[in-house]
């Protein structure tokens, strides 16, 4: 039986997958920057420019979205860690996705590199 560490070192080994050093540079040459974890680890700060697609919602929104079907569009996925950024990018390359990276070390690695974070803007009810 496979576990998830399994599964993602399989998918690990099918993807591209960039330091946070080349990030800057792939983010600039995407057309899209994805951030795969969940709404409340998005609304806690994430890659300026980014999108919101959960992992669980992906492969649906990205089929429903008309900007989003071409498949050589350039792509750029992140998570917390990468763990399931590696398993979105499979997956996508199995839609038939051609132009996939995943910055190794996701977001946790982004941060530890000082590289900036985007905050939503919270409501003044003042």
């Amino acid at each position: 039986m496979k576990t998830d560490k399994d599964l993602v070192a399989q998918a690990k080994s099918r993807i591209q997958e960039i330091s946070v050093e080349d990030a800057d540079q792939a983010i600039k040459a995407a057309d899209v920057l994805i951030d795969v974890r969940d709404d409340l680890e998005y609304a806690a700060g994430h890659i300026p420019g980014s999108v919101h697609l959960s992992r669980g919602m992906l492969e649906f929104k990205m089929s429903m979205n008309p900007a989003l079907q071409s498949r050589d569009l350039k792509i750029v996925l992140y998570c917390r860690t990468s763990g399931r950024a590696a398993l979105a990018a499979a997956s996508l390359q199995e839609m038939g996705y051609l132009n996939i990276k995943s910055i190794a070390g996701g977001f946790e690695a982004w941060k530890a590199a000082n590289k900036p974070v985007a905050m939503p803007d919270t409501p003044n009810f003042g």
